[in-house]
């Protein structure tokens, strides 16, 4: 949403939520305006033709809308079935699933109570001026070639608290998310304020009647008076702190204070009060800075690997350091996925996942955690084999109570597909034996459950059973809505490119 793509490059791109197909599983990328979107590959074309087939067919059978099979337990089992078909047998699905909506919604209902807390989600302030996507909605319509655009005043709505509420809370199996911002050099671009955050925080859990959300601090070293930032931010109680050594992301051609997190002048005099205030949690923002990236901002490349993670986590280990998008480098730009899989068979290793899977043994420090965040729904569904690599050398590296479930949501829709996708993906049995990885097992199995809510829950001190065992109005309002016949969207928020 910062508006660094040209006039030319927004030309190429098209608005995911009308120019996407709505399947399930999304079939090709979808991103912000911070990068360009890979056109989608022959694959993920492939792919989606088959789930087409496969909705048209079953909707005809069961005497339903194709919207409402995708909607579905089923049309989602569909998806991934169809994944498996391109991809090779990487997730756990069969055909009964897919064409049986009864033993879909019986598998769907087992895992209900799995706990899922997704510590990585963002929705735009009331106020915001990051109106590119509306900008260029209204120009696409303009053209007339898109009939849905034509004619339509377009809005942020979709990507305001509302849409938030109904994608993450009703949409999807996630029980609690942490609501996460990215600030700026201009204070009107921040995503949310720290006040925002706690006022979305207080909001939630007060209609829910329950701990349904928590929210982050945002720090900014260097920046003017950030040091009483953070005091200011103590008085808030936020649940962890987040900051980006890249300084300002939204805007990237003014950045005037990246920072390291090893730097012993700067960043730890905020670490030093987060020690003392007993707020322990530092999530910090590292990679999606592709070479082409690299090359329009190369004074901030130094910034955005992981090299300092190590030292400030030995200086520091009462604190706990969880590294967002667990670095990964390989995104937006046309040969993003396939370079980090070229990459991976040719080295053995991806840019930045890698190097962050190696601290705890290099550094002797166990107080590093590795986020999901953009790179599980990145390379899911452009490499599974990627996505299945990278779990598995954080799990080996980090530990498998380091690796923390989030999804970036809400410009990715309804987290629910990043859920089964996890709960489905199983690393190949070749890539277990070429490089030691366990596998992953079932979908409710110790490995999974901790990832996708176990290791946040012992980090945020989260008891589900505790949290929802009080009168709980979202599983009520969840049940209403359900029962209402209310359906995902399987909308996605952002952008695809115009050849896809």
């Amino acid at each position: 949403m910062t508006g660094l793509l040209t006039a030319e490059e927004r030309r190429r791109l098209r608005p995911a939520e009308t120019c996407s197909f709505a399947s399930p599983v999304p079939t090709q990328i979808v991103s912000s305006d911070e990068y360009l979107p890979e056109p989608q590959t022959a694959q993920q074309r492939a792919v989606e033709q088959r789930i087409r087939q496969f909705g048209t067919h079953m909707a005809r059978k069961l005497g339903i809308t194709r919207r409402a099979f995708f909607a579905s337990s089923a049309g989602m089992a569909a998806s991934f079935l169809a994944m498996n078909e391109v991809y090779g047998t990487l997730f756990a699905v069969s055909p009964a699933e897919a064409s049986t909506p009864e033993l879909a919604d019986e598998r769907a209902r087992a895992l209900k109570g799995q706990l899922v807390l997704d510590g990585h989600t963002h929705f735009l302030r009331d106020d915001t001026r990051l109106t590119s996507f509306v900008q260029m909605r209204q120009a696409i319509g303009a053209t007339g070639w898109n009939p849905q655009l034509s004619g339509k005043p377009q809005t942020l709505d979709d990507l305001k608290f509302n849409n938030y509420y109904k994608e993450i809370y009703l949409d999807s199996d996630t029980h609690a998310a942490l609501i996460s911002s990215a600030p700026s050099d201009i204070p009107r671009d921040w995503f949310l304020t720290n006040d925002m955050m706690a006022e979305a925080r207080a909001r939630v859990n007060r209609a829910a009647g329950s701990r349904r959300m928590l929210a982050h601090a945002i720090f900014t070293p260097g920046q003017p008076a950030w040091l009483d930032s953070i005091d200011h931010a103590i008085t808030l109680h936020p649940d962890s702190w987040k900051g980006y050594t890249i300084g300002d992301n939204t805007h990237k051609e003014l950045s005037h204070y990246p920072w390291l997190m090893d730097d012993e002048k700067l960043a730890y005099r905020g670490y030093e009060k987060f020690d003392r205030a007993g707020i322990r949690i530092v999530c910090v923002h590292k990679g999606l800075f592709p070479p082409s990236t690299e090359r329009q901002f190369p004074r901030l490349r130094p910034y955005v690997d992981v090299h300092d993670v190590g030292k400030a986590a030995r200086d520091w280990p009462q604190l706990t350091f969880a590294i967002y998008h667990s670095g990964y480098r390989h995104i937006g730009e046309l040969t993003s996925p396939d370079a980090a899989l070229a990459q991976l068979e040719r080295t053995g290793r991806v840019e930045w996942v890698t190097d962050l899977a190696e601290i705890p043994e290099k550094y002797g420090v166990s107080n590093v955690y590795g986020d999901l965040g953009q790179l599980f729904a990145y390379s899911v569904v452009s490499h599974p084999r990627l996505a299945a690599y990278m779990l598995g050398t954080l799990i080996k590296g980090l530990g498998v109570d380091h690796v923390l479930w989030g999804t970036d949501a809400l410009w990715t829709g309804s987290p629910q597909w990043q859920i089964e996708g996890l709960r489905r993906l199983e690393i190949p049995q070749d890539m277990q034996r070429k490089f030691g990885f366990a596998p992953l097992g079932s979908a409710d199995g110790p490995v999974k459950s901790a990832i996708l809510g176990g290791n946040s829950a012992r980090l945020y001190r989260y008891d589900l059973h505790a949290e929802l065992d009080r009168p709980d109005h979202f599983a009520a309002h969840k049940e209403q809505y359900l029962a209402a016949g209310g359906q995902r969207s399987n909308l996605r928020y952002g952008y695809v490119a115009r050849g896809a």
